[in-house]
């Protein structure tokens, strides 16, 4: 084995100095300068000087291979080089200058020119008597050059908690005392530290075997042969097993973190990191876990909680009870009590796959895509399987609907997918960032997927239901077989598999025969659920409608608002619950509102429920608000019966109180005390269903009771008929004796604890009764969780109704919340027809109305949209007018009215449109490597391609992205595409007045409009005097007026953003030379056009007069 000569000084590895400087750094103190104590040097290494060395064999010259000849005085080497520190005499050396030096002499020790043996050693202890005294980055450059050679050993260690790192703190803590340590205790050191920078056993020469026998003596740890602690071997093995999850490791009353771990723990939660024996460690209080954990996943990092599963009275008479205590992953076994009151976030767990073998054209990379997603908070599954094209914007669109907090992915996706990911993941939905899931892809496989969902479900066959339901999950496309195994397998590593377990629960996210669609651009465009200037609620179309008062009734108001309806039956009985609720003078609907004002997070709560993870207290402050509830609507149902009109409210809530009664029975059998504290041994009231509590019980008080009847025998032993028992800091059962009569006391009893007065014994019966009594309370503990966990499984029986429940709950909130909403201001009711038509009168854009309030008054425009007359409006009109406020107004009260709301307008009549398509807005996508001209038309492209004959399109400013002819070309293309082909309802905004021209050819179907504006006369009279020219000033008046105009105003734009005033003036005389030039070819033209229809000569001269008069007075200035 070859390696490189050790370097006798210079700077020829200094480049990477600091770094290695600054990790040796962690390990040793400073101690000053360092002392000159390099090792002898061969004739071989002083013909190379500072120069660069090449590799050179075991066997060159001058250095014969190990364990050949033998070396005068080698035995006291080692000895030598400590007196020559102790005497602290001077060493000769020779200075040697190099390429590599950079004029700075490196120290060089002139050795016995006779040939040396097993240099690495030698090397080796010439560095650690460096390290003895090592210094740190403040020492001087000529000391710094010395510590060059053990430098090169050092590169291997890349960070403090490495393995190699431990094992030379451990050398340094030994050679720290080495004064006081054996020469074998030495040797072990160096052989410890030799083995850990990866050196073979041949390559020790004659040392080898003092140092093997020595390292034979004395293991590190006497247990385990190992440097490692128990502990520290238990967490490696879990480590193994979750390399990608950072581990928190409960040890008695806190909660540790280890190795990285707890420097990610360190950095992100600001908590204090330190060396513990052969890992980095950091620690945080039981009772804080939740909040730690939650930060954690919150930065984006995947958490385990590992847990004691053994007590430490039962493990005292265990057959384990000489080894670390058993632990193991599990999930925290509460959510806290706040967040179920207060959360009310969409934690989306979303599986995507792709079925590669659909791809027909990879050039187009079209591909068929499924997804799974699951919210185990709330038991809540959706799936979908579609085809997607290359702009992944049907994927896009899933996410940005879901809002996902976690992804669920093959390790190997398609390029556009993978772009998608990174785009969705780097501007997270929420505070929160998105984490990312790998899965191998063999786990995606459908030969593999499917034979892991037919076992999964396989066990739940055990009637004709569910024979149906697995016959409905095997049924399901093949993408989403593959995404819902590998989301299986992942949910099971926490014990909530059983989220999956009832597919007649599953839904569909897209149903084209149920849902408008709405795509993830258009939801984005919109604002329909975050505005697009700091992605926060306020702002959106969500924000408006949101009334609701519960958390699982705010989660179902926005699956409604990214789903409306597209069934008349079913919005207009919306419309008809919003409307009595609006109207109606009874008291019915206060006291409902009253009701769910109070409730916690039921939903969530029930979910906890039936996955096994809910405390004492979660359990019983839903199922108590569950009770009160049943009994709260069961005594409003004769005011129902007869006050309340609407079907769909009617149903809600006269079946809620018989879905709510399984619940009064649980509640009865809890104890609401224990409940509150946590206690589970007092929980359950009445114990003849708990056989086992009630026998542990007994036999608990079986021991008290001989306990307490010991205590007349002690009486006697120390003839005092009135000492009692003490209790003392959580000790039990001491008998208490002052110190001037201790010599009463039988030798044979235990002294348990002492003060300057008294002294506290047991007997030997009662040290005996204690320790089992103490047992049988831990084990009545564990049969308590054990006999909790059974009461929780047989609630969960009821809990689909109860969900059911809940559900009924979630829509009567929604209900309240519109009502709320067509409270506010001039909303009206709108009228749903199966017709293709859109009018409006006087509508408002309803977040603007309500940012604007009452103080600034938003200016309506009615709109007129329909099959049999015009379906296409283009506008036109200044930039700045209002444009792309109008026509998001026209989708948003569109949306509204299709979810069942009121909408902001005096009038509306609206047929069913089944999509929404919007493309607006300029912005690149620089993870996709689009442009943002791309980035339109691949939109546009979208649209063309999903547009129906009643959907609603919205082209903003199409064609902007390139040169004038180019966009005009497009623009018109388009736009006579959807006239001709598509028949959509459209509206087309642009500033190319070429495109108004469509209307000519399509005058049934296509209107032209602007928005109102009026031009400041002063500033608009043309002043030949005037040597300089300002921009006109625009007032805008934020009407929708028929007509074109003929100017879009853009130099007003500029003034108000105050672009200089010399580069407004120059910008005014070129834009009114320019628009001169173009007005003189259009005349001509149009002269021209007139010059062919002359037929005789006098025709012919008035042409000329007439032309030659205009071109003298439209002639432009030069």
């Amino acid at each position: 084995m070859s390696r490189p000569k050790p370097s006798s000084g210079g700077l020829a590895a200094t480049s990477s100095a600091p770094g290695k400087q600054a990790v040796l750094s962690r390990f040793f103190q400073s101690t000053g300068s360092l002392r000159s104590t390099a090792s002898p040097m061969g004739p071989a290494e002083k013909a190379e000087g500072g120069s660069a060395a090449p590799p050179a064999s075991t066997t060159s010259p001058g250095r014969p291979p190990p364990g050949v000849g033998s070396v005068p005085g080698r035995a006291t080497g080692f000895n030598r080089k400590k007196r020559s520190l102790q005497n602290d005499r001077p060493i000769k050396k020779k200075a040697k200058k190099g390429p590599s030096q950079e004029g700075e002499s490196a120290p060089g020790i002139s050795g016995s020119p006779e040939p040396r043996k097993c240099l690495r050693p030698r090397i080796v202890l010439k560095s650690l008597e460096k390290l003895k005294e090592f210094c740190c980055d403040s020492a001087l450059p000529q000391n710094r050059v010395q510590t060059e050679p053990l430098r090169e050993r050092f590169a291997i260690l890349p960070k403090c908690t490495d393995y190699e790192d431990i094992t030379l703190q451990r050398a340094k803590n030994a050679i720290s005392s080495e004064d006081s340590k054996s020469q074998t205790s030495q040797k072990l050191i160096l052989f410890n530290l030799y083995k850990s920078f990866g050196f073979q056993d041949s390559q020790f020469g004659p040392c080898h075997e003092n140092l093997q026998r020595a390292s034979d003596c004395k293991p590190p740890n006497k247990r385990s042969k190992s440097i490692y602690t128990p502990l520290e071997l238990q967490y490696i093995e879990m480590k193994q097993q979750h390399p990608d999850a950072v581990l928190c490791v409960e040890c008695g009353y806190k909660y540790r973190f280890f190795g990285d771990d707890a420097e990610i723990a360190s950095r992100e939660l600001n908590i204090y990191c330190h060396l513990d024996h052969n890992f980095m460690t950091a620690s945080i209080p039981t009772h804080r876990l939740f909040v730690h954990v939650r930060r954690l996943v919150a930065k984006g990092y995947k958490v385990g909680v590992v847990k004691q599963t053994e007590t430490a009275a039962l493990k005292a008479i265990g057959d384990n009870r000489s080894s670390v205590f058993s632990r193991k992953l599990t999930l925290d076994d509460s959510t806290n009590v706040d967040e179920i009151t207060t959360d009310i976030s969409t934690n989306y767990l979303l599986c995507i796959y792709e079925d590669k073998e659909s791809i027909k054209d990879k050039k187009k990379a079209n591909i068929s895509i499924g997804i799974v997603g699951v919210q185990p908070a709330t038991g809540e599954v959706v799936f979908d399987s579609f085809q997607d094209s290359a702009s992944r914007s049907e994927l896009e669109t899933r996410i940005s609907s879901l809002q996902p907090v976690e992804l669920l992915l093959p390790s190997d996706l398609s390029e556009p997918t993978e772009m998608l990911i990174r785009t969705a993941t780097a501007v997270s939905m929420r505070d929160d960032r998105i984490r990312v899931e790998r899965m191998d892809n063999v786990y995606f496989e459908f030969s593999h997927a499917f034979q892991a969902v037919t076992e999964f479900y396989a066990n739940e066959v055990v009637d004709s239901k569910g024979s149906q339901s697995f016959s409905g999950v095997i049924n399901l496309e093949k993408p989403v077989i593959c995404s819902l195994a590998a989301i299986i397998r992942y949910l099971k590593e926490f014990n909530l598999e059983k989220t999956l377990s009832k597919p007649e629960n599953f839904k569909q996210l897209s149903s084209e025969m149920e849902f408008m669609r709405i795509n993830g651009r258009t939801l984005r465009n919109l604002e329909i659920l975050q505005n697009q200037t700091d992605m926060k609620t306020k702002g959106s179309l969500f924000w408006v409608l949101d009334h609701t008062k519960t958390s699982f009734g705010r989660r179902k108001l926005k699956k409604w608002v990214t789903q409306p309806l597209l069934k008349l039956r079913d919005i207009n009985a919306r419309l008809d619950a919003v409307s009595e609720v609006l109207h109606s003078e009874s008291s019915v609907f206060g006291q409902i509102e009253n009701h769910l004002r109070k409730l916690p997070d039921i939903e969530r709560g029930l979910c906890s429920i039936y996955h096994k993870k809910c405390s004492t207290q979660e359990f019983f402050l839903i199922v108590k608000s569950l009770c009160h509830l049943k009994s709260e609507f069961q005594a409003l149902l004769p005011a129902v019966n007869s006050h309340v009109q609407s079907d769909l409210l009617q149903t809600l809530i006269l079946e809620i109180p018989e879905l709510l009664n399984p619940v009064e029975h649980y509640l009865k059998i809890l104890n609401e005390q224990a409940a509150k504290v946590g206690d589970k041994t007092e929980l359950f009231k009445d114990l003849s269903n708990f056989p086992l509590i009630k026998k542990r019980k007994d036999e608990i008080q079986e021991v008290i009771h001989n306990i307490q009847m010991h205590l007349q025998e002690i009486r006697k032993i120390l003839k005092i008929s009135s000492i009692q028992y003490v209790t003392v800091s959580g000790q039990e059962f001491m008998i208490e004796i002052k110190n001037s009569a201790v010599s009463c006391i039988p030798a044979d009893w235990v002294k348990v604890g002492s003060t300057k007065a008294v002294s506290r014994f047991h007997s030997p019966f009662i040290v005996e009764n204690y320790r089992h009594l103490n047992q049988l309370r831990e084990q009545l503990v564990l049969d308590c969780s054990a006999e909790w966990l059974d009461f929780l499984e047989n609630f969960s029986e009821h809990y689909h109704a109860l969900c059911k429940a809940v559900n009924y709950l979630a829509t009567v909130d929604c209900i309240f919340s519109l009502a709320k909403v067509a409270k506010q201001g001039d909303y009206c009711r709108p009228t749903l027809q199966e017709e293709k038509k859109i009018i409006i009168k006087n509508g408002r854009h309803p977040m603007i109305d309500m940012l604007l309030g009452e103080q600034d008054q938003y200016v309506p425009n009615s709109t007129s949209l329909s099959e049999d007359s015009e379906r296409v409006m283009i506008i036109t009109g200044p930039n700045m007018g209002g444009k792309s406020s109008y026509i998001k107004q026209v989708a948003l009260i569109t949306m509204m009215a299709q979810m069942g709301s009121y909408v902001p307008a005096e009038e509306a009549t609206l047929g069913i449109v089944d999509g929404i398509f919007t493309r607006m807005g300029a912005a690149d996508n620089i993870y996709k490597g689009q442009s943002t001209f791309m980035e339109e038309l691949t939109d546009t492209a979208e649209i063309i391609r999903k547009a129906t004959s009643r959907s609603l399109v919205i082209l903003d400013e199409l064609g902007r992205g390139t040169s004038t002819h180019d966009g005009i070309a497009i623009a018109y293309a388009t736009l006579e595409y959807f006239i001709k082909d598509v028949k959509s309802l459209t509206l087309f905004v642009t500033h190319y007045p070429p495109v108004c021209e469509l209307e000519k050819s399509y005058s049934q179907q296509v209107g032209n409009y602007h928005m109102g504006f009026l031009v400041s006369e002063e500033e608009s009279k043309e002043d030949s005097d005037e040597a300089e020219q300002v921009p006109d000033s625009v007032t805008f008046l934020y009407q929708i007026t028929r007509g074109i105009a003929a100017r879009s105003y853009g130099l007003n734009v500029a003034k108000l953003a105050d672009v200089p005033g010399e580069i407004l003036k120059k910008a005014s005389h070129k834009s009114k030379e320019l628009e001169g030039l173009v007005n003189l070819k259009r005349k001509r033209l149009k002269y021209f056009a007139k010059l062919w229809t002359t037929h005789n000569v006098k025709d012919l001269q008035t042409w000329t007069d007439e032309f030659e008069m205009d071109e003298m007075q439209t002639s432009p200035p030069y």
